[in-house]
């Protein structure tokens, strides 16, 4: 499963390091994440990472396979 993350605010290249699984792309005032999750437990942690750094999360979508 592919998921994309926007969050708010522009992620510094330290604080995208807690998210190496996920490709990183800065847009005017937010940061889009998006990757390879592998499972329900890997999507949920990757949401509490989110939470703990206290990154706003707008939206989250499942993409369609490449």
């Amino acid at each position: 499963m592919r998921y994309e993350f926007r969050v708010t605010g522009r992620l510094s290249t330290v604080m995208a390091e807690a998210f190496p699984e996920l490709e990183r792309v800065l847009a005017p005032e937010q940061t889009v994440l998006f990757g390879q999750v592998t499972d329900e437990a890997h999507l949920y942690g990757l949401l509490v990472r989110f939470q703990g750094l206290g990154l706003r999360v707008l939206e989250m979508r499942q993409l369609p396979e490449p």
